[in-house]
């Protein structure tokens, strides 16, 4: 028993630390004319473990829906995909940048102006969460620079 006991709670201590090793930089959410009904939020992601940590969903004060999304190439075309997690690997980095993998928020219940602040919560694959406040920015949209020949 007490052996089950102690493995229960290395089990659980390593669990609660994954959250703790995310070092998070530089978060901020794109800030969006009056009557835009979406913005995204981006940051990066530092795991400091020897262990891969995964953010499964996320939730913010301003959207009705936040989701995890992802830019992928369509026929040449660049389209938002909604992804089921962002993996952060043991002792690496991932960014969440523009044109790349992102926090949507869907159906905002605010204008979203500079400098501003937003609340987002990062939520685990072990159960476990991060509340972050996040300012509002102003970001260039990406351009579409393809060349057809």
């Amino acid at each position: 028993m007490r052996k089950l006991l102690l493995a229960s709670s290395l089990v659980f201590s390593s669990l609660a630390f994954a959250n703790d090793a995310i070092t998070i930089e530089e978060p901020f959410a794109r800030a969006v004319p009056p009557g835009q009904p979406n913005s995204a939020a981006f940051m990066s992601l530092h795991n400091s473990s020897d262990a891969d940590v995964r953010i499964i969903s996320a939730t913010s004060n301003v959207s009705n829906v936040t989701e995890l999304h992802t830019h992928t190439d369509v026929d040449g075309v660049m389209q938002m995909r909604q992804i089921d997690a962002i993996d952060i690997p043991a002792g690496g980095t991932t960014e969440l940048k523009p044109g790349g993998l992102h926090v949507m928020l869907i159906g905002l219940n605010q204008n979203l102006a500079e400098g501003d602040s937003v609340e987002v919560t990062l939520n685990f694959e072990d159960g476990t969460e991060r509340l972050l406040e996040v300012p509002v920015k102003h970001v260039m949209p990406m351009m579409n620079h393809q060349h057809k020949h």
